[in-house]
């Protein structure tokens, strides 16, 4: 049972809820008058919050991260701005894994030369620095660098150590070098929602089934957006830190902003396990603690979950499935008509064989699947059986290097292998489309973190399409050893029986460059030939006009979906070359809008006239003079730029790309209904485009333009009422738009054109 109370709560002694609206009754349990102000002091997140906030003010932050770490997708792009920001040397240690492009198979040697670039900047700025194949880049940082009350910050939006007392934050690169420059993550103070953990799981129940249960709960009314979710209550002590770890990195999917657990004797064990003990300290709410709300987890009453596609809220117990197999997956083929729009077909019911649901694979992999006690625990379930020689395949990716040599050690590996298991090296690709893509039509269960529409690499506009299904790691095994017939873990009696890890850092100490405080400025950065620097980026104009170049109206808009992921990751560090790839997924003409657009800007800014690219331009300018009140419009004073709408964009992943890919194509705002991530927001602001918000839906349409006079002016101002003027065909009518609270320092980078503007600008001041 997951239930939600609608409204704050006390939590007392760490183990009695109390609704506020029935706050007298701490009191009769504590004795004490209770005082709201003083008991939101009481969370764990407040205490961590106020030892890295620099700004004297906890209303709003200012705060400086322990730790940094980045993959191999985005440190590129991070270091080549902090770079032409002035960076000097990394301030903090600041990890560059490499298990995101670690497959050297598209576009020749970029991917590894990406690596040599990460290995030279690791040298010459100081920097920590894991080659490909040794540690996805979560489980290396809980290995050795998460540790009870500290704060990490990390390029990738999985970044959740909260399980060993870290508040974790995955954001956009912008952030990071933000960081690198001695500045500070700016963040009004988050709201808290405490997770009370009752009960203990049922054996065979695992944390992907967990985290599938709390998300599909919380995700669809943002019951925890951009908040911290705080993990409380007895439930805790009857999961190992492994187990907590694995539900702790799902939280990235409810799109809350950090996460925190109260710590145990099992987390001293863990980091004791790691060699650092000393990193241990007990963490706990105060004796009152005032919660924004409760997601309270009957842990004993969770079954094995599975979520369907396309998103990890489309939840369902496995038993209920299968009890509903054709109306449940006529609803999912349903959505997949809209996904595929014509260019791809996707059915489901085809796959119900005798009543049961036929997969055609399975993959345990990452920092969600590939723990060690998730995969010793498949390798039981699957002892003496085998994944059969039919359609079905299962892989098998360990998080980590240590943790694969351990699995060798206790036989683990020998027995999956003897099952027909693949077993890989520590790489994140299944979770992004970089490896293991289904076939055409097929369906893949994975315990891994995100299953977006084509995340797994097909393509609809090539007429493929395939989807992926999460669950445990445990029923994943269970439906290996029955052929791939969909089987919940609760039908095997085998688990539990987890023998202690023995982590050995030899294969760190022996691969791992470790150079922080090292930094060698003589040293030169590596650049292969697909690296380029961010192209010129102008300053906003007081007066904008904007060519709508693409209208999203589905509810979610995806990361994935703006830039999309797989082997488009590999030209990750060249911003022209990727941008290319811009919305091909969604809207396979806005880039030829886009570019179109970019020329009259470019034509502007050489003197010429922009009408004689486009007459419509003119017409537009001459609609707008006969309005009362604009004044003056000069056509070669206004910045010309494209703009995308859609109703709530950027949920998923923190890649930049998705909104620094828009702003080298000549992009200058997003219009939404609202943003689906704090993350995404920053990366458009740090990108010099205007997060512009609406009311209702839109009735403009491709092609037409807004007009927005006094932007820079607007900009000073309080952001609540923006006016603007649609133009349609020659007619015009006023469009409100506001801004959601932006920082002073937002505002600034946003009239500089980009980051690496402001920056800039800092630097000759």
């Amino acid at each position: 049972m997951v239930k939600l109370y609608h409204g704050g709560v006390y939590l007392v002694n760490g183990t009695d809820i109390v609704p506020e609206s029935e706050e007298g009754k701490v009191k009769a349990v504590t004795g004490k008058a209770v005082l709201k102000e003083e008991a939101e002091k009481g969370t764990m997140a407040y205490s961590i919050l106020e030892a890295h906030n620099t700004s004297g003010d906890m209303s709003e932050l200012r705060l400086k991260f322990d730790a940094m770490a980045s993959h191999d997708i985005t440190f590129v792009g991070i270091i080549q701005t902090a770079k032409a920001s002035g960076m000097e040397k990394f301030p903090v240690p600041y990890v560059l894994t490499n298990c995101h492009n670690s497959l050297c198979a598209v576009g020749g040697t970029i991917n590894e030369d990406d690596h040599m670039f990460g290995l030279s900047a690791a040298k010459k700025y100081g920097g920590i620095f894991v080659p490909p194949h040794i540690a996805v880049i979560h489980q290396y940082m809980r290995e050795m660098h998460a540790g009870c009350g500290r704060m990490i910050l990390g390029s990738d939006s999985h970044t959740r150590y909260g399980a060993l007392g870290t508040m974790a934050i995955g954001e956009g690169g912008g952030e990071l070098v933000k960081q690198l420059l001695n500045d500070t993550y700016d963040v009004a103070y988050p709201g808290v929602v405490a997770v009370y953990l009752t009960g203990r799981p049922q054996p065979g129940v695992g944390p992907q089934d967990i985290a599938l249960a709390i998300i599909g709960s919380v995700f669809q009314d943002g019951y925890v957006k951009n908040k911290v979710m705080e993990f409380v209550g007895p439930g805790i002590a009857s999961m190992s830190t492994d187990y907590r770890n694995g539900i702790d990195v799902m939280t990235t999917e409810t799109t809350c902003l950090s996460s925190i657990w109260k710590t145990d004797e099992d987390t001293r064990e863990f980091l004791t396990v790691h060699g650092r003990q000393q990193d241990y300290k007990e963490i706990k709410p105060a004796d009152v603690a005032y919660y924004d709300g409760c997601v309270y987890v009957d842990l004993s009453t969770v079954k094995p979950m599975i979520a369907l596609p396309f998103h990890p809220s489309n939840t369902f117990e496995i038993d209920d499935l299968n009890e509903n197999l054709e109306d449940i997956l006529r609803s999912v083929e349903k959505e997949a008509e809209k996904i595929g729009n014509g260019r791809a077909a996707y059915t489901l019911t085809d796959k119900i064989v005798n009543g049961r649901l036929q997969v055609q694979q399975g993959i345990i992999a990452g920092c969600a699947g590939g723990n060690y006690s998730n995969v010793i625990e498949a390798a039981h379930a699957l002892k003496g059986k085998t994944c059969g020689n039919n359609e079905f395949s299962l892989a098998v990716y360990p998080s980590s290097q240590p943790v694969f040599l351990d699995l060798v050690k206790k036989g683990a590996v020998a027995g999956l292998m003897e099952a027909g298991a693949i077993i890989r090296t520590a790489f994140c690709g299944p979770c992004f489309g970089a490896g293991d893509t289904p076939c055409n039509n097929g369906l893949s269960i994975r315990h891994t973190t995100r299953n977006f529409p084509n995340r797994e690499g097909s393509k609809p506009g090539s007429g493929q399409m395939s989807a992926v299904a999460f669950m445990d790691a445990r029923s994943i095994a269970a439906t290996a050893a029955n052929g791939g017939i969909l089987t919940a873990a609760t039908e095997f009696d085998c688990w539990e029986d987890i023998p202690g890890y023995n982590f050995d850092q030899s294969v760190y100490e022996s691969r791992v460059y470790q150079g922080f405080k090292e930094a060698d400025h003589e040293k030169e950065l590596v650049y292969g030939p697909n690296i380029k620097d961010w192209p010129a980026m102008g300053a906003l104009t007081d007066n904008i006009i904007l060519k709508v170049c693409s209208r999203i109206l589905d509810d979610v808009t995806t990361t994935d979906e703006l830039i999309p992921s797989g082997e488009t990751s590999s030209y990750r560090s060249n911003p022209l070359g990727l941008a290319e790839f811009t919305l091909s997924r969604r809207d396979p003409e806005y880039v030829e809008r886009s570019k179109a657009v970019d020329k009259l800007e470019k034509a502007r800014i050489s003197g010429e006239n922009p009408a004689d690219l486009e007459p419509e331009l003119l017409k537009a300018f001459d609609a707008l003079r006969k309005i009362p009140g604009l004044g003056d419009i000069r056509m070669e004073e206004t910045e010309i730029g494209s703009m995308i709408y859609a109703v709530k964009p950027g949920d998923g992943s923190a890649r930049e790309q998705a909104a620094s890919c828009q702003r080298v194509l000549g992009g200058l705002a997003n219009i939404t209904r609202e943003y689906a991530t704090k993350r995404y927001r920053s990366n458009v602001m740090n990108w010099g485009m205007l997060p512009f918000q609406m009311d209702g839906e839109p009735d403009f349409k491709v092609g037409d333009y807004i007009f927005v006079p006094g932007i820079r002016k607007a900009l000073d101002g309080d952001l609540k009422n923006i006016r603007a003027y649609q133009i349609t065909g020659g007619k015009v009518r006023e469009l409100k738009l506001y801004i959601a609270d932006m920082t002073q320092v937002e505002r600034e980078i946003i009239k500089a054109g980009c980051l690496i503007n402001y920056n800039r600008n800092r630097k000759q001041v």
